[in-house]
């Protein structure tokens, strides 16, 4: 399992949110009302998309699959517009800078259940590094195929010492 420790910088994401757990996934449904808003975001960064998750504290220390957690859909944003002019639906988080792992994944998303177990089963115990609380989020850029098994993304999950 390739992982790298990087620094990234505060991003700042517009897109939608919606709660739900592992058990109850609506990601689909999440991304089938949020693409179509998408290609009104004109000061987007690339053409990336983020998939984002916000867990409560203690989320992964008392985990079971019905805990719910905050899904967002989006893109990345050179800057924050004011509220006024992003559609209802829309809004905006911010990414604090700060450590991460980051995991390349292949394959299908409906899949990644097994790689994101030993993500925290095998690579945390071995790494020296603990979960930070802080957003965890997904590139899906150029090499991205929804439901194809050939698919990449990148994952990114925060840490500290």
């Amino acid at each position: 399992m390739n992982s790298e420790i990087v620094e990234i910088d505060q991003k700042i994401i517009i897109g939608m949110k919606l709660e739900m757990s592992l058990m109850e996934n609506q990601t689909q449904t999440l991304w089938q009302k949020f693409i179509p808003k998408s290609k009104d975001i004109s000061n987007r960064l690339d053409s990336n998309l983020i998939s984002m998750a916000v867990y409560t504290s203690d989320y992964f220390q008392n985990f079971n699959p019905s805990n719910r957690f905050m899904k967002w859909a989006g893109v990345e944003v050179s800057e924050v517009f004011e509220k006024a002019t992003l559609s209802e639906d829309l809004e905006i988080i911010k990414i604090p800078s700060g450590l991460y792992v980051r995991f390349l994944y292949h394959g299908l998303p409906s899949q990644a259940g097994p790689f994101y177990q030993r993500i925290f089963q095998e690579w945390f115990p071995r790494s020296g590094y603990r979960l930070d609380q802080r957003p965890h989020f997904e590139v899906m850029g150029d090499k991205y195929r929804n439901n194809d098994p050939s698919s990449e993304e990148m994952i990114f999950i925060p840490v500290m010492k």
